[in-house]
């Protein structure tokens, strides 16, 4: 049955990232964006904000990373829109594959495509003068924090992917997502922020993982920050990938 399982997922991820390859403009969409962030917040506001950290494009990448992730996700919502609206979730259930399998792909799907976007806003902020001196170990351990992150934001674009009526209201779920990084660390310290801003600044997940990321970026110490970090990708992924998976079963009964 698993082998079953995977077989078919990778059968269907090799479709999606097909379609993916055919249109690499999505990538290139979904990177502009946060680029230009980079670029307005690097070379018109960074020199009036004040961080503990000497480059404020240092200071600054790891918010950038995760609007990156959320700006992606919003394609695998777009394409799933697509499946469903084009009648192949009706196809594929006439066939003998893994349901799960389907929505699996997908996700995966996005996997890939954000983390070849990561990829290339790291290249560009390396340009803009980015530099680390984290080891390996602690650029494994910000790239696990990542495809957590992508996973948990994918899986919530699984849930208006499958449930949106129209295109733009597939897609308009990840505005908000990609706002809340400017609630939080990942531009300014939050002890700038006025009382009620900081409040929620500081106990917003995207804080934990900025601070855990930057600070694996700088070989500072974690802490308990990353254990925290941690626990809202993996929670907001169980949460997610439950929704996802029910409204999922409601759609194909």
């Amino acid at each position: 049955m698993r082998g079953h399982f995977l077989g078919d997922t990778g059968l269907l991820l090799g479709r999606s990232l097909r379609h993916i390859s055919r249109s690499a403009d999505t990538i290139i969409t979904t990177t502009i964006m946060p680029i230009a962030m980079m670029l307005l917040f690097v070379y018109v506001f960074g020199g009036a904000i004040r961080t503990s950290s000497e480059s404020y494009v240092n200071y600054m990448l790891p918010g950038i990373l995760l609007i990156t992730v959320a700006s992606g996700i919003a394609y695998t919502a777009f394409r799933l829109f697509t499946d469903m609206k084009s009648g192949i979730f009706e196809r594929f259930q006439s066939m003998p594959i893994s349901r799960s399998s389907v929505l699996w792909a997908h996700v995966l799907t996005s996997l890939v495509a954000n983390l070849i976007s990561l990829v290339v806003v790291v290249l560009v902020a390396l340009l803009m003068g980015f530099r680390s001196s984290a080891g390996m170990a602690a650029w494994l351990a910000v790239g696990g924090i990542l495809i957590l992150f992508t996973l948990a934001l994918t899986w919530i674009a699984v849930i208006p992917g499958l449930t949106a009526k129209s295109v733009d209201g597939a897609s308009a779920f990840s505005y908000p997502l990609i706002f809340l990084p400017f609630l939080s660390s990942a531009f300014v310290p939050t002890g700038t922020m006025p009382g009620p801003v900081r409040a929620f600044a500081e106990n917003q997940p995207v804080t934990s993982i900025v601070n855990t990321i930057r600070a694996l970026f700088t070989e500072q110490p974690v802490g308990t920050g990353i254990w925290t970090a941690l626990a809202w990708c993996v929670g907001i992924l169980i949460v997610a990938y439950f929704f996802a998976m029910n409204t999922y079963r409601r759609k194909i009964s």
